[in-house]
């Protein structure tokens, strides 16, 4: 019977496995042929699929990233999108934090409507805010500025920065908080060295969101920086790669990949508080 049993289970779950083998496959295949076509001569890349450089005569170069290092201004774009994405992504953290510990653990007047009205803000399209705030920034000098494009993308992750924050604060042991106040211990005390600690794994389940958000911008980044060189990211300098009649594209391979490999590193040193970060106050009790 217990042999019946397993083996019943062994069927289910070596398929289960094979799907998930496959689907791995799937999302992993574009990001090798990617990689493999980054190396790739620019007319073999147009005679054949990636796949023909993985069999002999391998034939493999530098020059795309040489292109894209130097000529293509990668290299500033780089540095561009990190003095875009780090305070876009520590800025609103900030803000959120001190939100949603207010919206957890403290009262005011009319709390609940308000948390309505920013959760409501997550369903606006953002596109139908890109003039009048372009108008406003335009007003203010902010446009084609790094300030500029720091609040911009502020204002546009805080609503669902502060959602997500606010949920995994509202399932913090409230024993430990009211063991801190009849201490004596003020709110900035308790938000310090209590609140932040223990909520570690929903800001960085938040920081993966905000930072990967960012760092792929293009829509945003093209509206309040413009297409100047010295301010765009990479996002911008990738589009500007591809002329009008397709020439050029060969370039993105490597320009891609590039692009991809600070995100992936954020994404594996902070792994293992996703999971728990994004599943914040979805389960009671």
């Amino acid at each position: 019977m217990a042999r019946t049993l397993s083996s019943k289970r062994i069927v289910p779950a070596f398929f289960v496995n094979a799907v998930l083998v496959i689907i791995c496959l799937a999302w992993f295949a574009p990001s090798l042929g990617l990689f493999v076509s980054s190396f790739r001569p620019k007319n073999l890349i147009a005679l054949s699929g990636w796949w023909h450089a993985l069999v002999p005569p391998f034939s493999f170069t530098l020059d795309n990233y040489g292109y894209v290092l130097s000529r293509g201004h990668m290299g500033l774009s780089f540095l561009n999108s990190l003095i875009i994405a780090v305070p876009a992504t520590v800025i609103p953290i900030i803000i959120a934090a001190y939100a949603a510990y207010a919206f957890a653990w403290m009262r005011f007047p009319f709390k609940e409507a308000i948390f309505l009205g920013i959760v409501a803000l997550l369903v606006v399209p953002v596109q139908m805010t890109l003039i009048p705030v372009l108008r406003l920034f335009n007003g203010l000098g902010l446009t084609g500025s790094f300030l500029g494009i720091w609040l911009a993308h502020t204002g546009y992750g805080l609503p669902f920065a502060i959602y997500l924050l606010r949920n995994f604060m509202q399932d913090l042991p409230g024993s430990v908080l009211e063991s801190a106040y009849l201490d004596g211990a003020s709110s900035p005390q308790i938000f310090y060295r209590l609140i932040m600690p223990m909520s570690v794994p929903a800001i960085a389940s938040l920081a993966i969101f905000q930072f990967m958000w960012v760092w792929n911008d293009l829509l945003i980044a093209l509206i309040f920086l413009g297409g100047s060189a010295s301010v765009a990211p990479m996002t911008v300098t990738m589009s500007n790669m591809v002329n009008s009649y397709g020439g050029g594209w060969e370039y993105l391979t490597a320009a891609a990949f590039l692009s991809m490999t600070l995100p992936m590193l954020v994404f594996f040193c902070l792994q293992k508080y996703f999971v728990s970060g994004i599943l914040a106050g979805s389960v009671k009790g």
